[in-house]
């Protein structure tokens, strides 16, 4: 017999689920929220294009300069007990925090930069509760792009909050040294 929870289409438990259970959900594209399963749409395809091309343009800059790797809409464990997994659209995690092996499921770290991309739904202190939740697990750089106002707010560890126009470019600053992304092109 398998000891693997057994979930029924729409039937998830209302809170207490672990890291390792939401790796078993079915058809989800879910994150764990405090214990509590936290079902979204999928994005749009506009989103994906975004997420696409800047997750693109980040990776070949460290690889080029051998800083560290990017994952998109992979999930991270910030919390345990109960546990926090989010899923950032795009995420660069340093190439001296990459854990080894690399893991199946869902690592115990907060990537050095996330990238979040605003979909239609998305309610703004929904948002807030991500950046700080990506904050609080050690995040030191996150990046908000709204594409319908064509503009982007970056969050730092330190408190610092900036809001960068279509006309502005994004800097990995000291997080990703080097990388410069225009917002023009989004």
């Amino acid at each position: 017999m398998s000891t693997e929870p057994a979930y029924v289409l729409g039937m998830f438990p209302a809170a207490g689920m672990t890291a390792d259970e939401l790796l078993h959900v079915p058809d989800k594209h879910a994150e764990l929220v405090r214990g509590a399963l936290v079902v979204r749409e999928p994005p749009g395809l506009r989103h994906g294009r975004i997420a696409m091309e800047i997750g693109a343009a980040l990776a070949a800059h460290a690889r080029a300069h051998q800083l560290g790797r990017v994952y998109v809409e992979s999930g991270f464990k910030l919390m345990s007990n109960p546990d926090t997994v989010r899923g950032p659209d795009v995420a660069f995690v340093s190439q001296s925090r990459l854990p080894e092996p690399e893991p199946v499921g869902y690592p115990a770290l907060a990537p050095d930069l996330v990238v979040e991309i605003l979909s239609p739904g998305d309610r703004p202190g929904e948002v807030l509760g991500r950046v700080g939740d990506w904050l609080s697990a050690g995040t030191r750089l996150v990046w908000v792009i709204d594409p319908e106002r064509r503009l982007a707010r970056t969050y730092r560890a330190d408190g610092g909050e900036e809001i960068v126009t279509a006309e502005q470019t994004l800097q990995g600053e000291d997080v990703v040294p080097g990388f410069v992304y225009p917002l023009v092109s989004i």
